[in-house]
């Protein structure tokens, strides 16, 4: 018996439920188009020019795929906090993630690397070792942890420590200051050693943190402070530029695994094109982010960086983590860095 003659149903009941079917199978035909759909999410504020190159590099790959590949891209924490999401990519509730190597070193230590404190001075030496033999320690640290790094590193700026009570010119005005730090334990690690009371608060919750005053200072770089808006809470800035962190873009392995070689080329190539990009942007931002926050209201101070170096050589802070590190990763570093100690 057809729909149409069943008893107690009326031609226009039938066509009443009909009419709902399309938008269910058009939907199911848009998510089932792409042999491969995967999401990509960031911890970063939606102003930061990482998160505009991730969206063209999505764009990109499903036109490059002819449509195999669709990417839904989760920028600003929608999917959760920095730590939240990198549980997330090791997992598979999530495929592939933008994050910070200082959050990445919670779960895979040796990443941390490359955010020893007061080691690099500029990015004549960053990007060589980054993208040599210093980012292959952190790509393997990352394949150990059950995840894989599928891009060149990205920016995340050389840091500077804001504060809403004082200057921080030295390491004496460190003494019992409260300042935020990442969930990093390296990061805790040289403010620590330098007398201060760390506090690991992800990102999101640091606005927060700093208007409540559970935090007096924060450190970050240019392009974070001002895209956290961080200037309507804070007073000044000690261009201390303490640690370089780089952005990881990280692939859960099975879902990269699940691509054919042609497929994974071109995630690669455009995941590569849109860092090398972000890093000119943020090359070019540097030139006018300090004008823009001192017109917001931030002060700036020049600081010499020799006393904290000295400081953290005084406390063993550099001979833990050569410790921790490994002689030969110790010296990878060591020799990008030109010296330590």
């Amino acid at each position: 018996m057809s729909w149409s003659h069943r008893p107690g149903l009326s031609r226009r009941t039938v066509l009443a439920g009909l009419s709902a079917l399309p938008l269910v199978a058009v939907h199911t035909r848009r998510a089932s188009a792409a042999e491969f759909s995967f999401k990509l999410a960031t911890g970063q504020s939606l102003t930061q020019p990482i998160n505009a190159r991730l969206e063209q590099a999505c764009k990109r790959i499903e036109a490059a795929s002819g449509g195999r590949i669709e990417m839904k891209f989760f920028p600003a924490s929608q999917l959760g906090s920095d730590t939240d999401l990198l549980t997330q990519v090791r997992t598979g509730g999530i495929d592939f993630l933008n994050l910070a190597g200082s959050v990445i070193s919670t779960v895979a230590a040796p990443v941390g690397i490359t955010n020893v404190g007061f080691a690099f001075k500029d990015y004549a030496q960053v990007w060589p070792a980054i993208d040599g033999a210093l980012g292959k320690v952190v790509r393997g640290a990352v394949e150990k942890a059950g995840m894989m790094v599928v891009a060149r590193a990205g920016d995340n700026s050389f840091r500077q420590i804001t504060s809403s009570s004082k200057p921080i010119l030295s390491p004496a005005d460190l003494s019992g200051y409260h300042i935020r730090v990442p969930v990093s334990p390296i990061f805790t690690s040289v403010f620590r050693s330098l007398g201060a009371m760390p506090t690991s608060i992800n990102f999101n919750e640091l606005y927060s943190a700093l208007q409540t005053r559970l935090v007096d200072g924060q450190e970050n770089g240019l392009v974070a402070i001002d895209s956290g808006k961080l200037y309507e809470v804070q007073k000044y800035v000690s261009e201390t530029n303490h640690i370089w962190d780089p952005f990881w873009l990280l692939g859960n392995r099975r879902s990269f695994a699940s691509l054919p070689d042609d497929l994974k080329e071109i995630v690669t190539r455009e995941f590569d094109r849109a860092n090398l990009e972000q890093r000119g942007d943020v090359a070019e931002l540097e030139k006018t982010l300090k004008a823009k926050l001192t017109a917001a209201g931030l002060a700036f101070h020049a600081v010499d960086r020799a006393p904290f170096k000295a400081a953290l050589a005084k406390s063993g802070y550099y001979k833990e983590w050569r410790e921790k590190f490994g002689e030969e990763n110790w010296k990878i570093l060591a020799d990008a860095a030109g010296g330590l100690e």
